[in-house]
């Protein structure tokens, strides 16, 4: 016998198109040169909010990576077994371009379309991101180094997955492995010791603490050859088909980031290919780190508008008190300001993927240079106070694993640590600031595109500016570099919105992130008197 009827819970936010609903990820689409991309971002949509997707990202996460060091008769393998939920996920993005559409099919935009179909798909499954971004992010390295990219190129812009590792396979996922137990970021403390063979190719022996994705199919590891610290391709396959010397010693128990393996790995005379010069190797392979740098800031943002659209699910289909959540003013305040943040993030993120195309303009790099430090350090900052806040609108229900916004809570902080901690990511920004002075030509005139539009950006933008000056000239600026950057961050996403939201975003993001509130932009759901909560609410 029934003891009650289950009413007033949310139906399963599932069976929408991801892209339709997300306005501000549409509009940036349409508005830096994408619009072509339409018609293929609503079918990404339309998949990853499918029944089937969020299912498959659940059963990824819940069934995790496991690692398999030797097969049933005592040989050494070094595989790692996955959930065919997994399989199937990473497969989809990669069959979507979500890699590397934008090299293999560059046209203006494409980059745009690129980050877009990327963030859909780690909007629902962030582990599988992993690889896609590292495999996205080898490519300039491939390209500034044909002698030895030539051959991987071809298989890098291959739509095709094959999880298993094997020879002849049409296309290819790429890792990098830098740190070491003894350094972490400090890769000029590498130990890892590489032998010239004649060729080209060394020999590597040593470690690395941490090598995310360990089943890819190749990756560029730091080592130290004769000439000093070098960039290697070490391939998991060598050219006759036999495993190459990679051990992988066990796997990173990690805080979220469940679906996608990370590891250890010890390198016993592995095989690896020099790229670029000896002694060059943090110069060759800095192009990738900046890409993944990059493709944080679209995992962050991706992040937001799944808590965002989830705490907007909730609140739209929960009542309490006579009314559903949202028609609450305090739950309304809270979904649009969590939707501000989301926004800012987007404008940002889509900015910069259209300075990455290879139409932008000397200008437009320049500013992507500075832009992208800066934006990955605030944005993925970010992301894991928005997570908390958007689980608390679901109450109970967001603490548990049967709720997506757990996992998604667990997710963010990743965004911080990978490819440049807070401190690291800073200490970049004052580098460029004193090094690259057209870089910061740039940043200031895309900000002060916005000059005039508002008293509240006017003055915070000089405040950005005598900053600048300030840090430059103290003799210990790195104590000052984490406000600077902040401070830089919020200038740009301020002008963005100014520029290209509707006012009502705006002019929200403006009084809450750069106006004297005391918990301004810190404590969600505080806004202004006046503020049109939900007409922002309803952009979630």
């Amino acid at each position: 016998m029934a003891t009650h009827a289950v009413v007033n819970q949310a139906p399963p936010r599932i069976d929408v198109d991801e892209y339709a609903t997300n306005t501000a990820l549409l509009e940036g689409v349409e508005r830096y040169d994408a619009g072509w991309a339409h018609h293929q971002l609503h079918l990404t949509g339309q998949r990853v909010g499918a029944a089937s997707f969020p299912s498959d990202a659940a059963m990824a996460n819940r069934v995790e990576p496991v690692l398999r060091t030797h097969d049933r008769y005592g040989n050494r393998i070094d595989e790692v077994e996955y959930d065919e939920s997994y399989h199937r996920i990473i497969g989809a993005a990669i069959a979507d371009g979500a890699h590397t559409s934008a090299w293999a099919e560059p046209r203006p935009g494409a980059n745009v379309a690129r980050a877009a179909t990327f963030m859909l798909y780690a909007q629902v499954e962030p582990g599988h991101a992993c690889p896609v971004s590292m495999t996205h992010a080898v490519v300039p390295v491939l390209q500034q180094h044909p002698e030895v990219g030539e051959a991987w190129l071809p298989r890098v812009y291959s739509r095709s997955y094959d999880g298993e590792l094997r020879a002849g396979k049409p296309g290819a996922l790429f890792g990098m492995a830098m740190t070491e137990k003894q350094g972490g970021s400090d890769v000029r403390a590498n130990t890892t010791a590489a032998r010239p063979l004649g060729d080209g190719r060394y020999t590597l022996t040593g470690h690395k603490w941490f090598c995310s994705a360990p089943m890819s199919d190749a990756f560029l590891v730091l080592a130290q050859a004769p000439g000093g610290l070098s960039c290697f391709l070490v391939p998991r396959l060598l050219d006759g088909g036999e495993r190459n010397a990679i051990r992988i010693q066990r796997m990173k128990d990690k805080l979220g980031n469940r679906a996608n393996a990370s590891s250890e790995v010890e390198y016993e005379d592995a095989v690896g290919i020099l790229v670029g010069e000896e002694g060059r190797g943090v110069r060759t392979i800095i192009d990738m780190v900046a890409r993944t740098r990059l493709d944080c800031i679209y995992g962050t943002t991706a992040g937001m508008r799944q808590a965002t659209a989830e705490a907007a699910w909730h609140a739209r289909h929960r009542a309490a008190f006579g009314r559903t959540l949202i028609d609450h003013p305090a739950m309304t305040a809270v979904i649009a300001d969590l939707q501000l943040e989301a926004e800012a993030a987007t404008a940002t993120a889509l900015r910069l993927a259209r300075a990455h195309d290879e139409d932008a303009a000397a200008s437009d790099l320049a500013f992507a240079r500075l832009a992208t430090a800066v934006a990955k350090y605030w944005i993925c900052k970010r992301g894991p106070g928005h997570a908390y806040e958007a689980l608390e609108c679901l109450g109970g229900n967001g603490y548990t694993e049967a709720f997506p916004l757990a996992m998604r809570y667990r997710e963010q902080p990743v965004m911080a640590v990978w490819e440049g901690s807070g401190n690291v990511i800073a200490l970049d920004v004052l580098r460029a600031l004193g090094r690259e002075p057209d870089a910061l030509a740039a940043f200031d005139a895309e900000v002060a595109l916005a000059a005039g539009t508002h008293p509240l950006f006017d003055a915070h933008l000089d405040r950005v500016r005598s900053l600048v000056r300030e840090v430059a000239a103290d003799p210990v600026p790195e104590a000052r570099a984490r406000g600077l950057v902040s401070a830089m961050a919020l200038a740009l996403q301020a002008s963005l919105l100014l520029r290209t939201a509707p006012s009502i975003v705006a002019e929200a993001f403006v009084a809450t992130r750069l106006g004297d509130r005391p918990f301004g932009g810190a404590l969600y759901g505080d806004l202004p008197a006046g503020t049109d909560a939900g007409s922002i609410a309803a952009r979630a």
